[in-house]
């Protein structure tokens, strides 16, 4: 029977692969509509989807 432990690794796995879309996405199609190069849209889209997940993964420190 699988674990209901939010925290497990296949469950960070698959969050981080959901918001490294919409990050990725965010910041790509951002960059595009500047009007940059597909070059540099795709250097904003990694820039984006590392950030998000960086930003969602942070473990917070106060206790509860």
């Amino acid at each position: 029977m699988p674990s209901s432990n939010p925290s497990c690794a296949v469950c960070r796995f698959m969050r981080s692969l959901a918001f490294s879309a919409i990050g990725g996405g965010i910041a790509g199609y951002t960059a595009l509509g500047f009007g940059l190069s597909q070059g540099n849209a795709i250097v904003a889209a990694f820039f984006g989807a590392l950030g998000l997940v960086v930003l969602t993964s942070r473990k917070s420190n106060n206790p509860r």
